[in-house]
């Protein structure tokens, strides 16, 4: 199968869990591609997709929640899977679904939503985040579990390969 995988990223940390993704997937013997949300142009050639975004203030960033709308017809006839990246502190907080991924979920029917741990790294902030931070005392600190998001993706991986590959229709974009 050919699977997208596309994720909003501001500071680097939820691309770096696609890259991850990607890769098991890739290990697993499917062809993927990488690409931020504003890049991609046609959907045809995906079997299946990936969307995901970082979560800042309890919402996802605005290039993955336009990528659902914009290409949610040729989402919802995929396969389709969605994560947020962005609870910090060794009990991930907010545990909640963010409120963005809750309205995407009804507009995409995805296959399932996986909120994982976040990253956060005060080197990266400007004075405004960093203030926001300290506000709401969020920790400083890497809390992604590398085994559970590659756990994520051989489970994807399995699903893809109970499905008919590739897809017998062209979907539309």
């Amino acid at each position: 199968m050919n699977i997208l995988v596309t994720v909003a990223s501001k500071h680097g940390s939820t691309a770096e869990i696609a890259t991850a993704i990607a890769g098991t997937l890739r290990e697993e013997g499917h062809d993927v591609e990488v690409l931020a949300p504003q890049a991609v142009r046609d959907m045809t050639r995906y079997d299946a997709v990936i969307l995901g975004s970082g979560v800042y203030a309890g919402r996802w960033i605005g290039s993955a929640k336009e990528f659902a709308e914009t290409h949610a017809e040729a989402l919802r006839a995929r396969p389709v899977w969605l994560l947020s990246s962005g609870p910090l502190g060794e009990t991930p907080k907010p545990a909640d679904d963010p409120a963005d991924a809750t309205k995407i979920i009804a507009l995409l029917n995805p296959r399932e939503h996986r909120v994982f741990a976040g990253a956060l790294a005060k080197q990266e902030m400007g004075f405004a985040e960093r203030t926001i931070i300290s506000m709401v005392k969020a920790p400083y600190g890497d809390f992604r579990d590398w085994g559970e998001i590659r756990s994520w993706a051989r489970q994807i991986a399995q699903e893809l390969n109970r499905l008919p590959t590739p897809l017998a229709e062209p979907i539309p974009a």
